[in-house]
């Protein structure tokens, strides 16, 4: 079934090329159902590149969607076309009164500084805030699942002492969750941060519960106890390109940077990556909005309770 979002939107020609559904407007309201509200804020700099690669998991699934892409008001995007934004995006003050059945709030490549010093730190605080009384389900992804921890929980983040960086396998701590249902007992993911969450500390509040780990990339899935709120601290929505054009964008600027480990063939930059995660991506989106999304919302978001 089809996801829902506008003509224009750069991201409908690919994933249309992938023999994704996307939907029109018009088609999509003359179906009678509610779709499912969907809210992503992308803090993330490549603003397009983010929209297609999460469009693409929310898309295999037998539900409507209805999706909304968020920018922060209080910082400038130097990476993405203001027209772009000024069509497709909308800004906290204009939705705050909308309720949402699920969000995800992106990474940022701002780890290296306190939480207190990212210019938009206090307005996404109202966000998260906003999200306990608007938001069914919130997944919070990679930094984004930092500040959402911090946040909420008082856990810190810590610097590495050089960047995870690469593809690496990871095991189930909760067997039984659905948001798991129909993994490997080891799966992969991609990872690229210079900080992490110490398990200690998740483990250290009975409100969370830890899903899934890995033992060269530490703590990748936490959720809150109450299923409103979940954090992932890799990228499961990577394209198979994406590591090997920020490993090669670095090495052009003469920066230090290891090979991503796990990735390609032997190690050897010159070889294609190796993909595999992909199919483990597509199964975790396609959980979150079966399970915790769809599953469990309120039909009348207005209505129901939300807390």
């Amino acid at each position: 079934m089809p996801i829902k979002i506008p003509d224009s939107l750069p991201a409908r020609a690919t994933l249309e090329g992938e023999n994704i559904f996307v939907m029109t407007e018009y088609r999509a309201i003359h179906q009678d159902m509610r779709p499912l509200n969907l809210l992503i804020l992308n803090l993330m700099p490549t603003k397009i590149v983010t929209e297609t690669q999460l469009l693409r998991k929310l898309s295999n699934t037998p539900l409507q969607i209805q999706v909304e892409l968020l920018q922060m008001a209080s910082h400038v995007s130097q990476n993405t076309d203001a027209s772009h934004l000024a069509s497709f995006y909308t800004t906290f003050d204009q939705i705050k009164d909308k309720r949402y059945d699920g969000m995800i709030i992106t990474g940022a490549p701002v780890e290296n500084l306190d939480f207190a010093d990212v210019d938009y730190w206090p307005e996404l605080c109202d966000i998260m805030e906003w999200t306990k009384t608007h938001v069914h389900s919130t997944l919070h992804v990679c930094w984004g699942a930092q500040a959402g921890l911090y946040y909420h929980y008082g856990i810190p983040k810590y610097s590495l002492p050089k960047k995870l960086f690469g593809v690496f396998p990871h095991t189930i701590i909760k067997k039984q969750s659905p948001l798991f249902r129909g993994f490997d007992d080891i799966f992969y993911v991609p990872h690229s941060r210079h900080t992490e969450n110490h398990l200690d500390d998740i483990l250290d509040r009975p409100e969370l519960e830890l899903l899934a780990v890995s033992d060269e990339a530490g703590v990748f899935a936490v959720k809150s106890e109450n299923n409103r709120r979940f954090f992932i601290t890799g990228h499961p929505e990577y394209d198979p390109d994406t590591l090997a054009n920020e490993y090669f964008r670095d090495i052009n600027k003469g920066l230090d940077i290891d090979v991503p480990k796990h990735y390609f063939p032997g190690d050897d930059p010159q070889q294609s990556p190796v993909v595999r995660w992909r199919s483990a991506a597509q199964l975790f989106y396609t959980n979150w909005l079966n399970y915790y999304v769809y599953q469990t919302t309120p039909y009348d978001l207005y209505h129901g309770q939300l807390q």
